[in-house]
């Protein structure tokens, strides 16, 4: 093969060469919460440790696991996010579910032209391994539409790269906004609710008993692991070499939906009251959920030299000295 012909092959064929990947922090290098959380499975619906990887579970699922950010991964990559079984499941019920999910705005999809005659194949692909053979299910689904594509995955006990292809969709537009617009969805485990119809390979309405068929449980053993990294969604026909950037890029885009800042924010005096004004390294998605390590009510506020969503404040009503150590501020979708 020429190396005109190699460098062809690791070019995309739809966009840019850079910002081509959707995922954010598919590296798994930004873990803001925690690097490790124990007990998770039963009723863990929530973010965890990675930036922007949900566990999301449904059902009375007995099995537990701990979810980690590992510093393994394969040739490349320093971080890896880890799930291991710690306590099996092997009596599923059928409305059991359990799936690893990023959730994608619509405004950050609008390259995919979905709903119309130019719409652009889902390019998706991640490396995986586990402590041995396993089957898994990866689905794209568009929460706007209510639509879905799915198709199975391998994993061994080696590091190797999964790369699917789906088709283009022309019916049903993501909305160009910051709503929940596709959630990219790996199944770990799952009832019969989840996966005793015909597994999706082209886009369709959403059927549950069609989204995870084929694939295997996580919680089938106390010694399964599975191990992902590199995750990258891009438009086009095939996937490209994952596209690697800075970690402060990273961390700002991860910024958006959820910032912890472990650093002093001093009250001051404000008569018989105390005033703390926080300001957000970049805009936020939305001006949800906000607390201080003192545990005082943090409200959003805004002035003509700040972009929306990138100011708070903290009043703290007969209070004149004292401080935070730290506080968050959650916009997750």
């Amino acid at each position: 093969m020429s190396n005109a012909r190699k460098l062809a092959d690791n070019l995309p064929t739809e966009g840019s060469l850079s910002g081509r990947n959707v995922i954010i922090n598919g590296s798994m290098n930004v873990a803001q919460r925690a690097t490790s959380a124990t007990g998770l499975g039963g009723n863990a619906d929530s973010y965890h440790t990675i930036d922007r990887f949900k566990l999301g579970v449904e059902g009375t699922t007995a099995g537990r696991l701990t979810m980690t950010q590992d510093s393994s991964g394969p040739s490349g990559f320093a971080n890896s996010l880890k799930l291991a079984c710690t306590t099996a499941d092997t009596s599923i019920g059928s409305g059991e579910l359990m799936v690893l999910s990023q959730i994608i705005e619509g405004q950050d999809l609008q390259r995919f032209a979905k709903g119309t005659s130019d719409a652009k194949p889902f390019a998706v692909s991640f490396y995986v391994k586990g402590n041995a053979s396993a089957t898994y299910v990866c689905e794209l689904f568009d929460g706007d539409n209510s639509r879905h594509v799915c198709k199975t995955f391998s994993v061994t006990t080696d590091w190797t790269r999964v790369e699917l292809s789906f088709p283009a969709d022309t019916t049903g537009a993501f909305g160009d906004d910051n709503g929940a617009s596709l959630y990219l969805q790996i199944f770990l485990h799952a009832g019969s609710s989840f996966n005793s119809g015909t597994l999706p390979s082209t886009w369709a309405s959403k059927a549950n008993a069609n989204r995870a068929v084929g694939g295997g449980s996580f919680f089938d053993s106390t010694s399964r692991t599975f191990f992902i990294t590199g995750v990258q969604l891009e438009a086009g026909p095939q996937s490209t070499p994952f596209e690697h950037e800075p970690v402060v890029v990273t961390s700002s885009k991860c910024f958006r939906y959820f910032y912890k800042a472990g650093y002093p924010v001093y009250l001051t005096a404000y008569g018989v009251n105390a005033i703390a004004n926080i300001f957000l390294p970049v805009p936020m998605r939305a001006p949800q959920a906000m607390a201080s390590t003192a545990g005082d009510a943090v409200q959003w506020g805004g002035n003509s030299y700040l972009p929306n969503y990138q100011y708070a404040y903290s009043y703290i009503a007969g209070t004149t000295a004292g401080g935070h150590t730290g506080f968050t501020a959650d916009a997750e979708l």
